[in-house]
C-alpha cells in the first residue's frame, strides 16, 4: 500500500515508539526528534513519487489523441511511463524493497544526528523501523473501518467533509491508533 502524507505522523509515532520500547537503543534527548525526522524523510519520499506521477500524466496528456487513436488503455501506459521514469526520479516501485530503503535513510539520519546509539547491528534496528511501517499499513484498513462504524453509529449524522465529521474523526482515528500502540 502506499503511504499518503496525512499518515506520516502516525507512522513516524509508532516508529519512535518501537525504538524506545526496543531496549535495543539509546535515545539523545526525546522521541519528537524521531518523529520529526521520519516524517521528513518519508514526505520527502512521497514527494518524489507525487513528481513522477505528475511528469507522467504530462505526457500522457500530451498524448492523449494518439493513445486514442491507438486504442491503448491509459491505466497500462501509466505504468509503463511511470516504470521507465522511476529511476530519473529516484523512486523505488516495490513498495517493499522501497520502505526498506526508506527505513535505513531513517535509521542512518537519526544516527548521523547523534538522536540515537545502538550497540546491536545496524540491520536489527532498521528491521525495527520496517517493521513499524509495514505494522501501520498493515492495521490502516482496520482502523479506519473501526473509526467509520463508530461515526455511523453516532446519535447526530456527520456529513463526510464537514469540519466536524473530520474532527471527529482525526479524534476517533487516534483513539483507535491508541488501543493499537500506534499512538
Amino acid at each position: 500500500m502506499r503511504i499518503k502524507e496525512p499518515h506520516t505522523p502516525y507512522i513516524s509515532r509508532k516508529i519512535s515508539l518501537d525504538l524506545l520500547n526496543s531496549k535495543m537503543v539509546t535515545i539523545n534527548g526525546g522521541t519528537e526528534r524521531i518523529e520529526q525526522i521520519a516524517t521528513q524523510i518519508l514526505n520527502a519520499d512521497i514527494a518524489k513519487e507525487r513528481a513522477l506521477e505528475e511528469r507522467v500524466n504530462e505526457l500522457l496528456a500530451q498524448n492523449e489523441s494518439e493513445m486514442d487513436e491507438r486504442n491503448i488503455d491509459r491505466k497500462s501506459m501509466f505504468w509503463l511511463v511511470k516504470k521507465k521514469l522511476a529511476d530519473e526520479y529516484d523512486v523505488t516501485l516495490s513498495y517493499d524493497d522501497r520502505y526498506s530503503n526508506v527505513s535505513r535513510e531513517i535509521l542512518e539520519t537519526l544516527w548521523k544526528k547523534d538522536v540515537i546509539d545502538y550497540n546491536v547491528s545496524e540491520n536489527k534496528i532498521k528491521n525495527i523501523i520496517y517493521s513499524s511501517i509495514e505494522t501501520y499499513i498493515k492495521s490502516y484498513d482496520d482502523v479506519e473501518n473501526e473509526v467509520l462504524k463508530k461515526i455511523e453509529n453516532y446519535k447526530k449524522k456527520l456529513i463526510p467533509g464537514t469540519d466536524e465529521y473530520d474532527l471527529v474523526f482525526e479524534k476517533l482515528y487516534k483513539e483507535e491508533l491508541s488501543k493499537k500502540g500506534f499512538y
